[in-house]
């Protein structure tokens, strides 16, 4: 197979699922009381954020102002940004910077797995910003990381939310050839929104690498992810899942998109917890092993739950 494969998107049946009624939601306005959320500052949320500023490292949590930060950080469970904090993207929904990124810091994996390991953690994420300017996209950053993990911290599952790396097989194949227990990427939204949400990401390429990563290591979980709230259609969300399904993704998260700031993305509908539900159970109806749909989910939500149902790898 080529490094630029691409997929077609599956064509919607003739007679699309109807949208539920308008009532299960609310248009702009007021957040509702659904999505209000109380931060939790306890000691491991304390000695968590002093860890990250001691090695010199960043979270997806903060930068990203993740809803469940003071959630996820109260239980000890991260998600560390590798390559810094600048991305090379500018997508609209995204609250993480765009600009020039620095040089790349060959030694941040082993200050990462460092962590890992003084944080005992039995199951961590890697995710990054994009690095387009790179001729692997920064794919040996996330080898070298999980190498390091696996070396101090034998027996943790490693979860890596990666970029698309343009569809370019060789970089996917360097994160592969770790065999990290997950292999994440977000579709993000409906293919249709693409050039106003992540005008320089393409729909085919997130499916692509889904496809490609199933393909290279069988026996990793495949996961994705999409937000709603941007202004697509019931039948958009299941045409979503019926391409997913057809490149054998495992794992979905369904999340209710919120504006960063007024620079970002307007919200379009708060979706009510009802509709969730129904894309739970629509997610499930089509074989994927795992949903996770609720108004404050996000890509690495509740990710050490989802860990249960996987076993270390080993040695990369």
């Amino acid at each position: 197979m080529q490094s630029n494969v691409m997929i077609d998107p599956i064509p919607l049946t003739e007679k699309p699922n109807p949208q539920p009624e308008p009532e299960a939601g609310l248009t702009r306005g007021r957040r509702p009381d659904w999505l209000r959320v109380k931060i939790n500052q306890n000691d491991e949320y304390w000695k968590l954020k002093r860890l990250m500023r001691s090695q010199t490292l960043h979270t997806v949590c903060e930068e990203a102002l993740c809803p469940n930060l003071g959630e996820c950080w109260g239980r000890g469970t991260a998600t560390f940004l590798l390559m810094g904090d600048t991305c090379t993207r500018s997508c609209r929904f995204c609250n993480i910077k765009t600009g020039r990124p620095a040089a790349l810091d060959e030694e941040e994996p082993l200050r990462v797995a460092q962590s890992v390991k003084e944080m005992s953690l039995r199951h961590c994420v890697l995710t990054s910003v994009d690095r387009d300017e790179l001729p692997d996209g920064g794919a040996h950053i996330f080898a070298n990381t999980i190498r390091e993990i696996r070396r101090l911290q034998p027996g943790c599952t490693i979860e890596v939310l990666i970029p698309d790396f343009r569809a370019n097989r060789p970089a996917l194949q360097l994160v592969m050839d770790t065999h990290p227990e997950i292999l994440n990427h977000n579709v993000e939204t409906a293919p249709r929104l693409y050039r106003q949400v992540r005008p320089q990401a393409r729909y085919t390429w997130s499916l692509s690498v889904l496809q490609m990563a199933k393909e290279m290591d069988p026996q990793a979980f495949t996961k994705t992810g999409f937000m709603v709230g941007l202004g697509e259609q019931w039948d958009e969300m299941l045409h979503m899942m019926d391409d997913l399904r057809s490149v054998n993704v495992d794992i979905l998260t369904i999340g209710q998109y919120l504006q960063p700031t007024k620079k970002h993305l307007p919200i379009e509908r708060y979706v009510h917890p009802d509709e969730f539900k129904k894309l739970a159970e629509e997610g499930y109806a089509r074989g994927f092993k795992w949903v996770e749909s609720g108004p404050l989910v996000r890509s690495s939500y509740h990710a050490d739950g989802q860990a249960r149902m996987i076993t270390p790898r080993g040695d990369a």
